[in-house]
């Protein structure tokens, strides 16, 4: 039995359905918990972590909300039907009986991104390719004609999950990946996604309530995540029009209007008064950085400086610190293990207690070479590589010195 679940309706920019239903907020590894959190703080109900992802409920308010604001999700996906199906045939026969119509136009475009586990579908490819073809079937008996496959720019991105026999179909109301954010110009050899930037960010704690630095800012992704939250700046301010919610059949264009506003009202609203520092030894990378916090205009808000990071003094008072040291797969440094070692004696001789240090690696060995030992070691995974997310914490003299101090 097919439960096709509402999709809303078409309205006027003075109607909007108020109906709430489910969503899917798709993240990273180990972010799930923060995505939760973020998802609660914009008025979410019924928040469950799911694996690489959080389930939550609202209405289509709530879902352009989760689009604008989220700067730890992906993808927000609206599940629309739900089915078992024990082999190709019958996947094909329930995804036909799904009125497609009240979604899509036949003058239209979509695409199918799939997945599949268990060992009912094994081919995730032939999955998506049967399901097209239902789809495109029920059009052309019915209309006679059809709409048209883009892996581009396609009206609706439809997401088809499938685990052992149960079938899943989703809509992706955001469109291109909301690690997107707009703002970059420039673009360093080895970018830190967007999302995991913000991610490591509330990983360690990031309250815009201390300065920031980050000693090796590369193209300057992890210092513009830090001032957007420091200035309370959406997480798709920079984006523009490019949400695929915007071509479903039931946008309501005054209600997106409106929560838009709402979210940029909020701009401002955290009087940081702190500072956020950002240094490289590259001087081209450091241009483009300068061109990326030109682009948010968010260049008063950020200190750049050109050099090596050892011969650099941190700010004064509490600092957070969070950085992306080369990992030797796309950025090759001549003896990792060595800039390793320099980066922890630069710790341990410049940087006192009132400094945090928190760093993401892929290279397990290297990070041997610190010499400082982690007080937590999080997984994290940046593109295709594992790495952890470690946090130093740093103090004066010896640690049998500090705890002896804490003790008293």
């Amino acid at each position: 039995m097919i439960i096709q679940k509402s999709h809303g309706r078409v309205v006027n920019e003075t109607s909007a359905p108020r109906e709430k239903f489910k969503m899917v907020a798709k993240t990273m590894v180990s972010l799930e918990e923060v995505l939760a959190d973020e998802l609660r703080a914009l008025g979410a109900e019924n928040v469950e972590i799911l694996n690489r992802a959080v389930e939550f409920e609202g209405d289509m308010r709530m879902l352009y909300r989760a689009n604008y604001s989220c700067r730890t999700a992906l993808a927000i996906l609206k599940p629309f039907a739900e089915f078992d199906a024990n082999d190709d045939q019958e996947l094909y026969e329930k995804v036909y009986k799904i009125r497609w119509e009240k979604m899509l136009d036949c003058d239209g475009t979509f695409m199918i991104d799939s997945t599949t586990s268990g060992e009912v579908f094994t081919h995730s490819y032939y999955a998506a390719l049967k399901t097209k073809d239902a789809i495109v079937d029920r059009f052309r008996r019915n209309f006679g004609k059809r709409p048209s496959i883009d892996t581009e720019e396609p009206d609706y991105k439809i997401n088809l999950h499938i685990r052992d026999n149960h079938v899943t179909l989703l809509m992706n109301s955001s469109g291109d990946s909301l690690h997107k954010r707009g703002y970059r110009q420039g673009v360093g050899v080895a970018p830190i996604n967007e999302v995991l930037a913000a991610g490591l960010l509330k990983l360690a704690g990031w309250k815009c309530d201390c300065n920031f630095y980050d000693p090796m800012c590369g193209s300057g992704t992890m210092l513009i995540e830090a001032a957007m939250m420091a200035n309370n700046i959406p997480a798709q301010y920079y984006r523009g029009n490019r949400f695929g919610f915007m071509r479903w059949k039931e946008f309501n264009l005054g209600e997106w209007k409106s929560v838009k506003a709402e979210e940029d009202r909020k701009i401002g609203a955290l009087d940081f008064d702190g500072e956020i520092w950002g240094n490289d030894i590259d001087e081209q990378v450091i241009q483009q950085c300068e061109k990326n916090l030109e682009y948010a205009k968010l260049h008063h808000d950020v200190m750049l400086h050109i050099g090596d990071f050892a011969d650099q003094e941190p700010p004064e008072g509490k600092t957070l610190i969070v950085t992306n040291p080369p990992y030797g797969e796309r950025i090759k440094v001549e003896d990792l293990n060595a800039m390793y070692e320099k980066l922890g004696d630069t710790f341990k001789q410049k940087y006192g207690k009132d400094c945090e240090v928190w760093l993401i690696t892929s290279d397990f060995e290297a990070m041997k070479h610190i010499g400082l030992h982690p007080s937590r070691k999080i997984p994290v995974q940046n593109g295709a590589l594992d790495c952890r997310f470690l946090k130093f914490e740093l103090y004066e003299g010896s640690k049998k010195a500090k705890y002896q101090q804490d003790a008293e």
